[in-house]
């Protein structure tokens, strides 16, 4: 509509500072600022969009943006507004709230950088296998995973006869050429031997993601061929681990590099508090009174 292309385009020049039209100045230029939008004696400032320019990607962006945010500060003004005539608040109150959210943002703050200057993100495999030989009975697998070769490849490819009787060989040779066959030849591929994997991750778009028993497959199967219209797919089961069983190291160690870093940040923020505390103890720096 005409009006809303008005608009957009008078906010942009607002927030741009290209458009004086409601500019209010005083003896000493402190009105400079220009009043974009009004609800009762609420006023919304030109100097209130001006993270638009840093945000945005081009003009029109920029009018987005600050169209979207003057009709939300004038939703959150009329809402105050009406929640002032129906209920009755202690202002006392309210600033107080007010008061300690500003003084846990401060904390937050402080502590954040604190941790970002101090925090060692390195953890060494030791500290990931001690930390898994603890606490694997905590480590409980949600679905099936396991170390699989998978293969797909063009259902009337040439390379096929070739391919299966290199996948049911139980030579090592063999295995190595299949490999290297795979990769030349198939259309997609996954030949990680010691990388466990969920299994609904590596046979999605298979016709084995319809599998009515998952766990009869992986516990009956060593070698699966099966195709669909266009492809042939081969997995190869290597190994296997169930829902409900402890999961191996492996599967888990970024898990576990995780929870020892938030270790590490909780420990360096609890150091913190202490440094600061004993610091003003020593200085007496504050009293207790019974």
């Amino acid at each position: 509509m005409q009006w809303k292309s008005s608009l957009a385009l008078l906010l942009l020049l607002l927030v741009t500072g290209a458009c004086d039209l409601f500019r209010f100045k005083t003896e000493t230029e402190e009105a400079d600022d220009l009043v974009i939008a009004t609800v009762g004696n609420q006023n919304l400032l030109r100097s209130e969009l001006s993270f638009i320019k840093s945000e945005s990607k081009s003009e029109e962006d920029s009018a987005n943006i600050a169209g979207r945010y003057v009709q939300s500060w004038i939703r959150k003004q009329l809402l105050i507004k009406e929640a002032g005539k129906s209920m009755a608040f202690d202002e006392a109150e309210i600033n107080r709230k007010l008061l300690d959210y500003k003084y846990a943002l401060m904390v937050y703050e402080f502590e954040k950088k604190y941790v970002e200057q101090n925090l060692d993100n390195n953890v060494s495999l030791q500290e990931i296998e001690e930390y898994y030989q603890v606490n694997k009975a905590n480590f409980s697998l949600k679905e099936i995973i396991v170390r699989m070769n998978f293969v797909k490849t063009e259902k009337e490819s040439s390379q096929n006869r070739q391919l299966e009787r290199l996948f049911r060989s139980q030579n090592k040779k063999d295995s190595d050429a299949f490999k290297t066959l795979a990769v030349n030849s198939g259309a997609n591929y996954f030949l990680e031997d010691s990388t466990w994997i969920k299994l609904d991750d590596i046979i999605i778009n298979t016709p084995l993601a319809n599998h009515p028993n998952k766990v009869e497959l992986v516990r009956n199967n060593k070698l699966v061929i099966t195709d669909d219209d266009r492809h042939r797919y081969y997995f190869r089961i290597l190994e296997y681990k169930l829902q409900d069983q402890v999961p191996p190291m492996e599967f888990v160690r970024d898990e576990i590099t995780k929870i020892l870093i938030n270790k590490r940040r909780i420990a360096l923020v609890d150091q913190l508090q202490k440094e600061v505390y004993n610091r003003a103890l020593e200085k007496n720096e504050f009293k207790i009174y019974e």
